[in-house]
């Protein structure tokens, strides 16, 4: 465990010095900034506008430091032969992938946690300069407690994103990885169909391997409450703890199958 927590924090400490994670971030709240200015442009509609390019911008910038600092997490240690120093200590190659996980997943919720509470500078000073009776016709106050639990299942989505970063950086090579893991991202949004795959087209095999990919790959479409919480629809709690259930069982899978391949690997 002190091993895996020493990864981590070595892993922490290197992310934040990385140059293009602050690019990032910066450009995150500087686009939270703006949507303020664009809702100020839709009379009556600001609330929405800001909340949702909000969220939207804490998601995908949430989602490009999980793809492009995951996919080196393990395959740039072996490029620079540095993971032949690491693996010589009585560290196991299981610490090591663990190690990297959560120090990824650190650096990724201090970011968003930056991001989140520059969103909610925003929608603080909204709440503040616009007059009581315009309030009335927002659906939600503008500091709904809901857009935490949005943030929250942004989180968690992300946490699975950087998991699948890190299993295709255990045996791939950096730039497949990005593409597989946003591959499987985009289709992680749209899962449901091939639920339904059988209303389109009925040939056995075809709805076997469409219902065989929508139990094997990501569903993620349920971590996106971002219209209910721009709207102020209310969001079950048992959808929500249905929804972290899933993604703790899926991240674990991943991290097993990520240990498994790394302990095969010959560095020889």
């Amino acid at each position: 465990m002190n091993a895996t927590l020493a990864i981590a924090v070595n892993v922490f400490r290197e992310s934040v010095r990385d140059k293009v994670l602050y690019n990032l971030v910066l450009f995150a709240i500087l686009l939270i900034g703006a949507s303020y200015l664009i809702g100020q442009l839709t009379a009556g509609q600001d609330v929405k506008i800001i909340k949702d390019l909000g969220l939207a911008a804490t998601s995908i910038f949430g989602l490009f430091i999980a793809v492009f600092i995951g996919i080196g997490l393990v395959s740039k240690e072996v490029e620079r032969r540095s993971v032949f120093g690491v693996l010589s200590k009585p560290i196991s190659r299981g610490q090591f992938v663990l190690g990297k996980y959560f120090g990824l997943v650190m650096t990724l919720v201090v970011n968003l946690a930056v991001m989140t509470l520059a969103f909610y500078a925003v929608l603080f000073y909204l709440d503040v300069i616009t007059v009581p009776y315009a309030k009335t016709a927002w659906p939600a106050p503008a500091m709904d407690p809901r857009l935490a639990l949005a943030v929250i299942l942004t989180v968690a989505e992300l946490m699975i994103v950087t998991a699948i970063a890190l299993f295709f950086s255990t045996f791939s090579s950096p730039l497949l990885s990005a593409l597989l893991t946003f591959g499987l991202w985009v289709t992680g949004h749209f899962n449901a169909d091939l639920r339904n795959f059988e209303a389109v087209l009925d040939v056995a095999p075809l709805v076997w391997v469409a219902r065989a990919l929508y139990y094997l790959l990501p569903n993620l479409a349920p971590f996106n409450i971002r219209a209910e919480v721009v709207h102020g629809v209310a969001v079950p709690g048992s959808q929500v703890l249905l929804t972290l259930a899933y993604a703790v069982v899926y991240i674990a899978i991943l991290l097993a199958g990520a240990i498994a391949i790394f302990r095969r690997r010959d560095f020889k």
